[in-house]
């Protein structure tokens, strides 16, 4: 990336999280000072903070994703995989049962996906972001246990967010004003900036949710036997028919992350002995059975902020100059798809690349670069959206016709891809953020896709892996 001088601009960003830091990365030698706003106080070291409600659960990045981090970061997924993280190729070891059967295992070598503990990630990414913008290029300061309660400025422009400082969970003292040439939001799901645009003088910025109800339960467990770790980790989705699903994926230090969801009337408990009578009720018994070869080495957490929410911040006027929304405060995925991080990275990316081609943050940037943002995460709204709206009820239950369309293909599109070494490698390339969707629409897809008959898989696991 070249360097540019950032001729004295400030900025400030909302969230020391993962989003925040990449904000930051992309950021680098475009403003002479960043300023992190950051709630927690970070940890000593590589353990869980309360700040992020998802912690406990299961982390993937998808190869978009991967690729994304390593050009803000390079180097980065290789500090990960030394932490610990576990790689794995899809198909061949992550393999998905459908409602017609389990995925063959194509040996492509073309999308590995990284699974890692969020403490692990967090802290990996954080380090190399801090220190990367070390240096005369762009100062960084980071103010932990402090917290953003608005924004300065009016209907036109942001100046800056007005903070107060925290004394464990609760605010303390009273709020101070720090100016900024530019703001951004990395605050995850969470974000208040909706509410804070009344004081701005604004209307909240259109908003789109899509609900499935889907909640889901996570434990840690650690296999028994020298040899008792499965030959590939497994996910299990749920369908109409069967809305109970489980994903059992590896992580770092030898352990396994069993994810058990449900949507409505189908939540998994959080009672230790009901979670595991809960795994023998999905769509395959295989999980069920894995096991009995596992001990738990956690508590189950459960998690039940799903919504998939888009807030339309790209449309002409969304957004006063001075401020950019990115991550989950932008679009907010059901996190059982393992988009989201993939997706931030990305959208740090055209930030990045908006910026450098720009020269800088001048007039106009901003909104060019929200709007980048907001195609990057595109792809992955249309795979969530599609996914989730069958379980949708009352407002946001029916989908237009172009979405309904949508969804048909989709859906036998996944079912082929699960046997069919063609539709299954663009059906990879767009869920992994690595080719747009109308690759699913190139004309060999769409004829093997509507004309081949649904095949099933096999009736069982698959053992073998087959040659791409």
């Amino acid at each position: 990336m070249a360097e540019h001088t950032g001729r004295g601009r400030t900025a400030i960003v909302i969230g020391g999280g993962l989003a925040g830091m990449l904000a930051v990365t992309a950021l680098r030698g475009h403003v002479d000072a960043i300023t992190v706003i950051e709630r927690d106080r970070y940890p000593t070291d590589r353990t869980f903070r309360k700040g992020v409600p998802q912690a406990h659960h299961l982390h993937i990045f998808l190869s978009g994703g991967q690729r994304a981090l390593d050009r803000l970061l390079p180097g980065t997924v290789a500090a990960l995989t030394e932490a610990g993280a576990r790689s794995l190729y899809l198909p061949r070891d992550l393999v998905t049962r459908t409602p017609t059967g389990w995925q063959r295992r194509f040996d492509e070598r073309r999308h590995p996906t990284l699974s890692v503990t969020r403490p692990v990630l967090d802290a990996v990414v954080r380090e190399r972001a801090l220190r990367a913008t070390a240096g005369p290029a762009t100062r960084v300061e980071v103010l932990e246990a402090t917290e953003a309660v608005g924004l300065t400025g009016d209907a036109r422009r942001v100046t800056g967010v007005k903070v107060r400082a925290r004394n464990g969970d609760r605010s303390a003292g009273t709020a101070r004003e720090l100016p900024a040439d530019l703001v951004v939001d990395a605050s995850g799901r969470g974000s208040r900036t909706p509410r804070w645009y009344a004081e701005l003088g604004r209307e909240a910025p259109q908003e789109e949710t899509v609900d499935s109800g889907l909640a889901y339960a996570t434990r840690m467990y650690r296999p028994t036997a020298q040899d008792g770790e499965p030959a590939v980790g497994v996910n299990i989705p749920g369908w109409p028919e069967c809305p109970r699903g489980a994903a059992y994926i590896p992580v770092e230090g030898g352990n396994w992350l069993l994810t058990l969801s449900g949507v409505r009337g189908h939540h998994p408990p959080t009672d230790e002995a009901e979670f595991a009578a809960f795994s023998a009720t999905i769509g395959d018994p295989y999980v069920h059975e894995l096991l009995a070869r596992a001990e738990p080495v956690s508590p189950v957490h459960g998690f039940r902020d799903t919504c998939n929410r888009r807030r339309h911040y790209e449309r002409p006027g969304a957004v006063p100059d001075g401020l950019l929304v990115l991550g989950d405060a932008n679009c907010t995925f059901n996190p059982v798809y393992g988009q989201g991080m993939s997706v931030a990275a990305l959208g740090a990316v055209a930030l990045r690349d908006t910026l450098d081609a720009a020269g800088g943050p001048g007039p106009g940037v901003l909104a060019r670069a929200q709007r980048a943002v907001c195609r990057a995460a595109d792809p992955a709204w249309i795979a969530a959206v599609g996914a989730d709206r069958p379980y949708v009820r009352g407002v946001g239950a029916k989908a237009g016709l172009g979405e309904r369309l949508t969804t048909w293909y989709l859906d036998r599109l996944s079912a082929r891809a699960a046997v069919d070494r063609v539709v299954g490698a663009a059906f990879r390339d767009v869920f992994c953020l690595t080719a747009p969707p109308s690759r699913l629409m190139a004309p060999h897809v769409v004829l093997r896709t509507v004309l081949l008959p649904r095949r099933p898989g096999l009736p069982r696991l698959p053992a073998v892996v087959e040659a791409a």
